[in-house]
């Protein structure tokens, strides 16, 4: 009977995970399909582009809070299985990236794939719901990397990697509470990620990804792009 509860708990975090909150929040404020907005993704930074700051603001908080439930939930009933712990917040993360709500059909009627974002947001969630103060941690080194780097795909990833480390050195230092299955919770978070974001890693090698204009890199490489355009007009006049 406990394995089928604990079975029940991976699939209600998955469950929790596909709710499209993004599709919702842009749906209901500007009536646009985020679906077809940009990357397609649900997340907060899609929303954002679809639909404005407070659009993206209020769909990060509701994926982070998907992958908080599934943790705390399996955490509540379940509290001696370590490993549901786990398992289910990174369902939520699976459920968020491949939604089970947004099947996709081409025009013959033959399912294609499962849509969904990519999963940063209930991948911090996660990590709060195994250890709150995590948040106090990743989501400052977060933001460090994205106002400094300006590429919200590295900054998605960066959360799986904080934590993985963030776990990895409380277990090492034997802190009350620690397990070393919340860092492979990172390390299985960050694959994820990696996973999802393949395009645009190949952006990124190949020079291509969008930078945020309000980042360090992105107001440096603005710079750059006008003492270019400043220097070919002289060029031109000599």
């Amino acid at each position: 009977m406990q394995i089928l509860i604990d079975v029940g708990l991976v699939i209600a975090g998955y469950l929790l995970g596909s709710i499209p909150f993004g599709l919702i929040i842009v749906k209901l404020s500007t009536g646009k399909d985020i679906r077809q907005v940009e990357s397609g993704r649900t997340g907060g930074t899609n929303a954002m582009r679809a639909a404005g700051f407070w659009a993206g603001l209020g769909t990060a908080i509701s994926d982070i809070l998907k992958g908080v439930a599934a943790a705390l939930l399996a955490q509540y009933v379940s509290p001696d299985n370590h490993l549901v712990h786990i398992l289910a917040p990174l369902a939520s993360i699976l459920g968020h990236n491949y939604s089970a709500f947004l099947p996709e059909f081409d025009e013959a009627g033959r399912f294609v794939r499962l849509r969904g974002g990519a999963g940063g947001a209930p991948a911090l969630g996660g990590a709060i719901g195994l250890w709150p103060p995590s948040v106090f941690i990743i989501l400052p080194l977060g933001a460090l990397v994205f106002f400094v780097l300006g590429y919200a795909s590295i900054t998605t990833i960066s959360v799986g990697i904080f934590a993985m480390l963030v776990f990895g050195v409380r277990a090492y230092m034997g802190a009350p509470g620690a397990d070393w299955m919340d860092a492979i919770y990172g390390f299985v978070a960050f694959l994820f990620l990696m996973w999802a974001l393949r395009p645009n890693i190949k952006k990124l090698l190949n020079g291509t990804e969008r930078v945020v204009g309000i980042s360090l890199h992105g107001k440096l490489r603005a710079r750059k792009e006008q003492q270019q355009s400043a220097d070919e007009a002289i060029d031109n006049m000599e």
